[in-house]
């Protein structure tokens, strides 16, 4: 069974107390960095069972009277089309998805930054595309030096050729679609040009990794640079802070690398630096949170090597580099950790050799495993899936959910009408007939009722996915891993 790890309620009310907290301690305006996602964090709710990938939002709610977002994208992202794994949507599109929602729940977008901006040809047209929805849009430059340079970055030749970001209520959220997006180099560079217009600015950080008071080589700290293996981030003992209080404190390189920075330019907004380490800019309070310690280490090595698995797939599209492979792979030695501990490789893999085709394995929440295979009238995810919804439904397997007589015609729609040079189903289209036959069939109908049980799932396939069936999976709640080979 799945152990909850987190209390979700208990954090909701500490990070609330705490931000509030730091709102106050500023004057004019706050720019409040927010890591991670805001909407859907779900690599927090996979390392801590029980976060509620909504969490931030609802805090934020709170405030959205005195609140504008200002979303961040990094223009090389933009034109190198880079992707959430999590969602299999661009950077670019999810940064329209997030003011969507923005929008829809209440609150005020102010603009978008473009960060790194050098006149790539991608992101002027996202620009354009943007001011044609009504959305401000500001530039900002590579910087020569950035960020060790501090004297050249705090001058008119570093922030100062930075566009000035208009803001218009005292707490400026400023979020991303990712990491790497420039959200401090954002922030800081507001500071410089809100101190030239007298403004007194201040700046806070919420980011929910790495947790500054759990040990360095914890595994979800551990699980964290699995997830930024491709961006070169690293955790670290903060020496600031370190230095400061005589306390260990873990933060991850580019914060330390950028606390000098942040340091110089809080002394010319306000006269001095309130922060004396890059631990102290933080609000995080999850580690307070976490109820079950084994719940959670057991949740984050799973994350490593869902991750591992990741890469080799970003490999072999050729997103990334092999060395980031091999980062993964040092942090699963630390961990003492392999591809072993994830059960539904092996189950995947047998069932891959005993049948001589395209199989995948699914952990359900109670330990329970169910297998499928690629047959002529399903695909091995959609056969799995169908498969542990009778387990979970207590269904005979020797019954039949779905006759042959309506996944027929489906067949032959996709082939003679729709162009499919493949007649399986998948996924989504199965739910979609287990919907329809559930109307009138009520063993179909006691499966459907299952899948919210499918939730926290563990997922493996011996081949590469179908987007649409990676997509229907992490819908459900299930954590989806694949080798890096295509079908035969």
């Amino acid at each position: 069974m799945i152990t909850q790890g987190f209390d979700n309620n208990k954090y909701l009310e500490m990070q609330s107390a705490k931000i509030l907290e730091r709102i106050k301690t500023f004057g004019d305006k706050l720019y409040l960095e927010f890591g991670g996602k805001l909407f859907d964090d779900y690599h927090a709710s996979r390392v801590l069972p029980g976060f509620e990938p909504d969490s931030k939002i609802k805090m934020l709610s709170q405030l959205k009277d005195k609140a504008e977002i200002l979303v961040v994208i990094n223009a090389n992202d933009i034109e190198k089309n880079k992707q959430r794994s999590d969602l299999g949507i661009t950077y670019d599109l999810d940064v329209l998805r997030l003011i969507d929602i923005f929008m829809n729940k209440g609150f005020y977008v102010g603009s978008v930054v473009l960060t790194r901006f050098a006149e790539q040809p991608s992101a002027v047209a996202f620009q354009k595309r943007l001011e044609m929805r009504g959305v401000k849009v500001y530039r900002h430059y590579p910087i020569k030096g950035y960020p060790s340079e501090v004297e050249q970055i705090v001058s008119e030749n570093g922030f100062g050729a930075n566009e000035y970001v208009v803001t218009t209520r005292p707490l400026v959220v400023v979020t991303a679609p990712g990491p790497g997006s420039g959200k401090m180099a954002t922030c800081l560079s507001q500071l410089y040009h809100e101190s030239k217009r007298g403004v007194k600015a201040g700046y806070a950080k919420y980011e929910t990794f790495p947790v500054w008071n759990l040990p360095l080589n914890h595994p979800v700290n551990a699980a964290y640079e699995a997830a930024t293996a491709d961006l070169n981030d690293m955790n670290m003992i903060d020496p600031f802070h370190m230095e400061a209080y005589g306390k260990m404190a873990v933060n991850y390189n580019r914060d330390v690398e950028i606390f000098p920075v942040l340091s110089a330019m809080l002394q010319k907004v306000l006269g001095e630096c309130p922060y004396k380490s890059p631990t102290d800019m933080g609000v995080n309070m999850a580690g307070y949170c976490i109820v079950d310690e084994n719940a959670v280490q057991e949740a984050s090595k799973q994350e490593i090597i869902r991750r591992y698995y990741s890469a080799l797939l970003d490999v072999r599209k050729g997103v990334i580099g092999k060395e980031t492979i091999s980062k993964i792979e040092i942090l699963m030695q630390r961990m003492r950790i392999s591809i072993n501990d994830r059960v539904v490789v092996k189950h995947a893999l047998d069932k891959e050799l005993l049948t001589g085709t395209p199989s995948c394995a699914l952990q359900l929440p109670d330990g329970t495993i169910v297998t499928g295979k690629t047959g002529k009238l399903l695909g091995a995810s959609a056969a799995a899936l169908l498969n542990a919804l009778k387990v979970l439904g207590g269904i005979k397997d020797e019954v039949y959910l779905i006759s042959s007589t309506v996944i027929e015609p489906i067949q032959k729609l996709k082939v003679n009408h729709m162009g499919s040079v493949n007649p399986r189903l998948h996924t989504d289209e199965i739910l979609l007939s287990l919907a329809v036959c559930a109307a009138t069939d009520e063993k179909a109908k006691i499966a459907m009722e299952q899948l919210s049980k499918l939730k926290g799932s563990q997922f493996h396939s011996s081949v590469i996915l179908s987007a649409v069936d990676e997509m229907t999976l992490k819908k459900l709640g299930i954590n989806v891993t694949c080798e890096p080979k295509r079908q035969a």
